[in-house]
This record gives structure tokens, C-alpha cells and sequence, in this order.
């Protein structure tokens, strides 16, 4: 298929080859200037581990994505521009969000629809016993968001049930920590991706593992992980998801040269140290905090917390079918009684 060319004029070179620094992976690029901006398009990959192991088309995209920018994007479907809905847990006027929008624009058209206020670790909500309300506003860069009284999940299922155009993808972050492990039945991020699922659209949630800056004080850079959102989801919008998966993308918190690449993987075992903390008000009325250290994890190979401790980017294909099925073989067994 051949590539789309813009109107305006290009000045193409001879292709070269260039070397990365991911292991034995390499890429052919052809370069082009447009605009007195260099631009590099995929060619052809090719990986010499790919016969060792079944991600090769994720440690090619690894390569490219690590070192330089997609252009020109296939951003239609036959003739409908793609419609791209990004929301998030942490509120419309969140600088992830902001990113995570700014990122999606050049894929399509893009619509931005979250909630008023922090929604953080609220799991996957649906909003049944009060009416919800819808507000329009505008983004620190002046692009117009819709902002909702309901929960991550009830951003997803608003427009998904017609308050906007059919949407297309439905991507959701950039959450300023990481959602590993069991997380994911905690994260307002990860459950407004699954809600897109439900509804029949493909779901994306980016995390940033900011608890790893080294300088806790500044602000989160995010600018790394938008690159990497805008990449993978443009290969979603190219190769498809699987029905029922939801994608849960987690990015190391270091910058694009410093990143290994992109693992898939599966998902990894968080451990909690959470603490009761009791106090009483002034009138003497208890009440209780959930407190504690900082979660940790099992620092395992092939999992999305050991591929965050060793640098990479963490892709896990998550099913919203949590039936164990091993379990279920083992139930059939037991003897009933009346």
C-alpha cells in the first residue's frame, strides 16, 4: 500500500540505514525533509531476535519508537477521519491529560470529555442514583473539553451512548503514577478503558511512573510519555486490539534515549503496606484514614513491574473475563448435598 504524500513539496534523500541501541534490533529508514523539518517514515523493519520470541513486532516497534518520530499516520477509516475520545481520573484541568490530548491530535479528530475533579483509585463506577451533569471548558492551551459530575468510567459511557459523534478509540490518562498489578481494580484510569471495552471500542490507559523522579519537588515531565502514547496508539489504530482486551500501557519515568524499549507483558503482583489510621475530630467522633509506605511490587521478568524496574515501556493486554478457569475444573469436583 503505498504511502500517503502531503501536498506540500518533499525532498527525499537516498534511504540510510541507521543503527540503535536496542540490543541487535535494527531499522531501515528512508529520511525526508519537509518544512526544513527532518521527519523519519519506517521503511522496513527487521529484528534479529525475532525468531527467539513471539514480540517481535513489539521489539521492532521498540526500536522505533525509542528513536525517532512517526509521521504521516493512518488516521482514517475508508473515508471517516478517526475519532479519538481521551479522558482521564484526575480531572479535565490535569497537565497528563493535557499531554495525553495534545498527543492525539495529529491521529485524528479528537475530543476531550473527563471529570470535574479528581476521581483517583475510584475503580470502575457507574453512576445510577443522581443525574449527571455536563459542562463545557476549555484546556490551559484553549482547546475545548467537555467535564462531567460522574466518575472516569460515566466520561466513557456519556459520549459512548450519543453525546458525541461515534467515537473510534477511547484513550485514557496520562495518570502521573504507575498502574501495576492489582492497580488495575483500583485505577479510575484503567476502568475508563475498560468502560470503552464494554461499550465495543478499543481501550488504551497510559500511566507515568513519576514516583521514580528523581527530583519529587518539580513538576512531572510527561512530554517522554506522550511521545510514547501518541506511538502506540497510532499502532492500535493501524493493527487493531483483539476483542475484549484493554490495553494498559505504564511508562518508565525516564526520557525517550534513556528508555530500553517496549515489553509486552503480563500482569505483575503489587504489594500494599496500607495502615488504619484512627484520629478523632475535636467533638470527640472518631474516624479513620487508609494510610501507609508506598506500594511495592514483585520484581519479576515478563511482568509489567519488573519491565517499569528495568526501563521499559509496559504493554499488558488486559480481558475483562476474570473467570478462573483452572478454579472452575477444580469446583466441578466437589460433592454437593442437599
Amino acid at each position: 500500500m503505498k504511502e500517503k504524500k502531503s501536498k506540500k513539496q518533499i525532498v527525499t534523500s537516498e534511504p540510510e540505514k541507521v543503527r540503535s541501541g536496542f540490543g541487535n534490533m535494527r531499522v531501515l529508514y528512508k529520511r525526508e525533509s519537509y518544512n526544513h523539518q527532518q521527519h523519519v517514515i519506517a521503511r522496513s523493519v527487521r529484528c534479529d531476535e525475532a525468531a527467539k520470541r513471539p514480540r517481535k513486532f513489539w521489539d521492532c516497534f521498540a526500536t522505533l519508537a525509542m528513536t525517532f518520530e512517526i509521521v504521516n499516520p493512518k488516521s482514517e477509516i475508508g473515508n471517516q477521519t478517526m475519532h479519538i475520545l481521551v479522558t482521564n481520573d484526575d480531572g479535565v484541568q490535569a497537565p497528563g491529560l493535557l499531554a495525553l490530548s495534545q498527543a492525539m491530535r495529529p491521529l485524528g479528530k479528537v475530543t476531550v470529555f473527563a471529570p470535574d475533579r479528581n476521581w483517583s483509585a475510584s475503580g470502575h463506577v457507574k453512576t445510577l442514583d443522581r443525574p449527571l451533569r455536563i459542562r463545557e471548558t476549555t484546556l490551559v492551551d484553549g482547546y475545548p473539553a467537555f467535564m462531567s459530575d460522574g466518575a472516569p468510567s460515566d466520561c466513557v459511557a456519556l459520549p459512548l451512548l450519543g453525546y458525541v459523534d461515534k467515537v473510534d478509540l477511547v484513550v485514557s490518562g496520562i495518570n502521573p503514577f504507575s498502574n501495576i498489578g492489582h492497580d488495575v481494580t483500583y485505577s479510575g484510569t484503567v476502568t475508563a478503558a475498560m468502560e470503552a471495552v464494554i461499550g465495543g471500542v478499543p481501550g488504551i490507559a497510559f500511566s507515568l511512573a513519576s514516583q521514580d523522579n528523581p527530583s519529587p519537588t518539580t513538576p512531572a515531565d510527561y512530554g517522554p510519555a506522550a511521545h510514547i502514547a501518541g506511538l502506540v496508539a497510532q499502532k492500535v489504530i493501524e493493527e487493531g486490539l483483539p476483542g475484549g482486551v484493554v490495553l494498559n500501557v505504564n511508562i518508565p519515568y525516564l526520557s525517550i534515549e534513556t528508555m530500553k524499549g517496549l515489553m509486552v507483558t503480563r500482569q505483575g503482583l503489587r504489594v500494599y503496606r496500607d495502615v488504619l489510621d484512627r484520629r478523632v475530630d475535636p467533638r470527640g467522633s472518631p474516624y479513620y484514614w487508609i494510610g501507609g509506605e508506598v506500594p511495592t511490587g514483585v520484581n519479576e521478568e515478563g511482568t509489567d513491574v519488573g519491565a517499569l524496574a528495568a526501563g521499559y515501556v509496559s504493554l499488558t493486554p488486559l480481558q475483562l473475563d476474570l473467570t478462573n478457569y483452572k478454579a472452575m475444573n477444580a469446583l466441578t469436583k466437589w460433592k454437593w448435598e442437599k
